[in-house]
């Protein structure tokens, strides 16, 4: 573990707590430049746009589970069309096919956990990797398990900073800004998926309740 990188982090957390979500990630890409890196789910573009507006040589990583909705493949690649940043697509070592041979099928069914290990958190750590800092979109108001993010923290298991810049933001801040900016938006967002993730486990409802629906999983391990 980096001891320093770590303290650097704890303490940018303190100091960037309350600061708007444009200085936030200001800091991180004075900080970090291309070793800074920003996860992309494409529900929204918001931290995307963010980014363009700052500097165009930070790259965005988007997770190609194989199950998403095409929606959402329409949304990374209007996104890539749009924006003048490196974005890159991580995905699993096997195929769904693959998958479904090794494990058998609907394993998405029967052990929700490893598929989302195998598909989501395991392509992330891989893409992760060659940098020092991630940030993400994330956000407090989202779920119960997110109250307590902070604007700038550190990935333990990692060993990465990991930056909020919109930890503090409402639904409402989301869409002023998605408003005023014109930010490319997932059409899913407007047909009752309030939380847009893989086809097979998520259904329209609000908030997050339509992800992982009838089970007690609420995450899918990268945060």
């Amino acid at each position: 573990m980096d001891a320093a990188l770590k303290a650097r982090a704890l303490r940018a957390g303190d100091e960037l707590e309350g600061a708007p979500a444009q200085e936030i990630l200001g800091w991180a890409v004075e900080e970090f430049g291309t070793k800074l890196v920003v996860a992309a789910s494409m529900a929204e573009a918001v931290l995307v746009d963010m980014l363009a507006r700052i500097r165009s040589d930070v790259p965005v990583v988007f997770i190609d589970t194989g199950y998403h909705f095409a929606e959402t493949i329409g949304t990374r690649d209007a996104v890539m069309h749009r924006y003048d940043l490196p974005v890159i697509s991580a995905g699993a070592q096997l195929t769904v096919a693959g998958q479904n041979a090794v494990y058998g099928p609907k394993l998405f069914e029967r052990d929700p956990d490893l598929c989302c290990r195998m598909r989501k958190v395991v392509p992330l750590d891989r893409a992760l990797a060659p940098y020092r800092a991630w940030a993400a979109g994330s956000r407090r108001a989202e779920s119960a398990g997110r109250k307590n993010l902070p604007a700038v923290g550190w990935d333990e298991r990692r060993g990465k900073v990991k930056i909020h810049p919109l930890a503090a933001w409402t639904d409402e801040d989301v869409n002023r800004y998605i408003q005023d900016h014109d930010v490319i938006v997932n059409p899913l967002l407007s047909d009752g998926y309030d939380s847009v993730g893989c086809w097979p486990c998520t259904k329209r409802g609000e908030g997050r309740a339509g992800r992982w629906a009838g089970t007690t999983k609420t995450e899918c391990g990268i945060h």
